[in-house]
């Protein structure tokens, strides 16, 4: 058994909240090396979207392994005291407890983690986004796994035919429920829907019981109680075989839906697929950019990584999502740009909401309210 972990976090952006530095990353891949010679990793990759650092690590210790998160843990850490010595911006902001306790889980770093049985070929897709939230991989992970217009092997591969099983988390009251497409699906997209509020962790083969996906789902501002930026999820899915083709897998990004995010992670923007060289969202702090790196599993090494939206077939959906970002950026700081004020909870909308409380007035009927001096 080898098991995949992509554990991310927002050590320090370079400028403001744009890109990771290069000194930054380079020391994750020293981190990552010294744990591979001493044999903790199998194999490592290091990469970034915007200025969030993601540590793709292969290894033999299972699903939440203390050490291996105490080793990404230490390196956001050692990667923070760096940070701060280049005055980069927000050094250490997803580093949410002054030490580690055993899990990164609740610690601030999101994570997605699959232990599998190697197959005899084994596509992987490691999906890294930035400026946006934990259940942004809901539509394309429904669009994946249960939607045929999508995935037509749903409908012709037999090892799809029986579909898939998710796993669902109610992110604000920490419980989760699975629900199987196709004949649940009504009921799953009651909660799909909801991306604030609900977030896919696992998705499950009906026809074998295996993993094919799994997605970070950690929300940064329930866990801190207040707004520290959006949580920039990570998601890996296998591909081929018994799980969508990797034309399959990717193909929901084609359109660039709206996620939660933006500027101040309190705004509604496209979801853009960018290859790496374009990782780095500086209009308006985005749009919301994800990028996807694919490998080949061999013996738990990473064989690759392939830029896989470094594609040309992918431009059209770039250029509308400058569209929908130039749309939505006209409303300013009116819904539906700006996220509902339940969403704002995290930012300083309660504080003036406090503030002006005094200042409201019942209405009497038949006449307006009559404002205060």
């Amino acid at each position: 058994m080898v098991t995949v972990s992509v554990i991310k976090a927002d050590i320090g952006g370079f400028v403001g909240h744009s890109e990771s530095h290069p000194e930054i990353l380079d020391l994750g891949r020293e981190e990552m090396e010294k744990a591979k010679q001493s044999g903790l990793l199998v194999d490592h990759h290091v990469s970034h979207c915007g200025d969030d650092m993601f540590l793709i690590m292969t290894h033999e210790r299972g699903e939440d392994s203390e050490e291996v998160h105490r080793l990404a843990w230490d390196t956001f850490t050692k990667g923070t005291e760096l940070a701060k010595k280049l005055k980069l911006y927000g050094a250490g902001q997803d580093l949410l407890v002054d030490a580690f306790s055993g899990n990164i889980r609740g610690a601030g770093p999101g994570s997605a983690e699959m232990e599998i049985e190697e197959r005899p070929s084994e596509p992987i897709l490691v999906f890294m986004a930035d400026k946006t939230s934990a259940g942004a991989f809901n539509l394309p992970l429904y669009k994946m796994f249960a939607d045929p217009f999508n995935t037509p092997g749903l409908i012709i591969a037999e090892g799809l035919h029986e579909g898939f099983a998710f796993e669902i988390q109610d992110v604000r009251e920490h419980v989760k429920i699975t629900l199987n497409a196709p004949e649940e699906i009504y009921d799953l997209l009651i909660f799909l829907g909801a991306p604030s509020r609900y977030a896919v962790k696992k998705v499950y083969s009906r026809n074998t019981g295996e993993v094919g996906a799994v997605s970070s789902t950690d929300k940064l501002s329930l866990i801190a109680g207040r707004y520290v930026g959006k949580d920039d999820p990570a998601m890996v899915v296998r591909a081929q075989g018994n799980f969508p083709a990797v034309g399959e897998v990717i193909e929901p990004f084609t359109t660039p839906f709206i996620v939660e995010g933006w500027m101040r992670g309190s705004h509604h923007g496209p979801l853009m697929p960018v290859a790496l060289k374009d990782a780095h969202p500086s209009r308006f702090d985005g749009p919301p950019r994800i990028a996807c790196l694919g490998f080949q599993l061999a013996n738990g090494k990473l064989i690759g990584p392939r830029d896989m939206f470094d594609d040309p077939g992918y431009d059209h959906a770039r250029e509308k999502a400058n569209t929908i970002a130039d749309y939505l950026r006209s409303h300013g700081p009116f819904e539906p740009h700006r996220l509902p004020l339940e969403e704002m909870e995290y930012t300083t909308m309660p504080t003036i909401a406090g503030k002006l409380k005094s200042r409201w007035e019942p209405l009497e009927a038949g006449e307006p309210a009559k404002a205060k001096a």
